[in-house]
């Protein structure tokens, strides 16, 4: 069964219980299915993100009726073969390479090949000293900035679960009393030297934990949060505009 091991999002893993990918008798058929899947894709969504990018060099395997994914092993993916045959067809499209969790040099070096953007996660940021590749003094141009993505808690939500010395060390880096943590969040991501930026909506109406989104490794009570307008402040439009325009960010409206 596919799955990923234990790494920061949840302690046991994650088994998703779904088969693995005979990438065999895929790369015999000339990897049609895969192809089709992107240009679907394609014809819905400007970008696409690829999630478990890790995935496509190494698999997490795991054994047929285990309740965890803690007990597995390591199986090749179809590495730059694959994503050769796909470019053949379809191009440079833009696409995301989500490469988070157990992430080795392979897979560094797969996602170079292909030239995707990595992903900068900045509520992975403090846990590791000056050298924690998620802190803004580290980013590079080709990757894409989140305060948080769907598997994490708000960053109203991250914050308040820290640790008073996390929070005071969160406080010192951003250089604020903490009154506006999210806003001060999502600016410190616009100020990034990344050419992408995305902020979930949570942090932009800067909610609680109760909005978050997903939480890997359960199977319920997730994707059911909704929006409505009395969530958003009037003022929202203008101060996000203005930090747009301040941080180089801010699109010409096409006519």
């Amino acid at each position: 069964m596919a799955g990923v091991p234990p790494d920061y999002f949840s302690k046991n893993g994650q088994l998703w219980g779904n088969p693995l990918y005979n990438w065999d008798i895929l790369e015999q058929r000339g990897y049609t299915w895969w192809i089709k899947r992107f240009q679907q894709m394609f014809d819905l969504f400007d970008c696409v993100r690829i999630d478990h990018f890790l995935g496509f060099e190494s698999a997490w395997h795991v054994p047929a009726g285990e309740r965890t994914a803690a007990r597995g092993m390591w199986g090749k993916g179809p590495g730059k073969h694959f994503f050769n045959s796909l470019h053949g067809v379809l191009e440079q499209r833009p696409i995301i390479a989500e490469d988070l969790g157990v992430i080795t040099p392979e897979v560094e070096a797969l996602r170079d090949h292909c030239g995707y953007p990595g992903m900068k996660i900045l509520q992975f940021a403090f846990d590791s000293g000056p050298t924690n590749p998620y802190l803004p003094h580290n980013h590079v141009k080709n990757c894409v900035v989140y305060t948080g993505t769907h598997d994490n808690d708000t960053t109203l939500g991250w914050f308040n679960a820290l640790s008073p010395d996390k929070q005071r060390m969160v406080l010192e880096y951003l250089g604020t009393d903490g009154q506006k943590i999210v806003t001060d969040m999502v600016r410190v991501a616009l100020m990034s030297v990344s050419n992408t930026v995305i902020i979930p909506f949570q942090d932009l109406l800067s909610l609680p934990t109760e909005a978050r989104m997903n939480i890997p490794g359960t199977a319920t009570g997730n994707w059911s949060w909704r929006f409505s307008w009395d969530m958003v402040p009037r003022n929202l439009r203008t101060s996000l505009a203005d930090m747009l325009e301040f941080y180089g960010r801010k699109r010409p409206v096409s006519s």
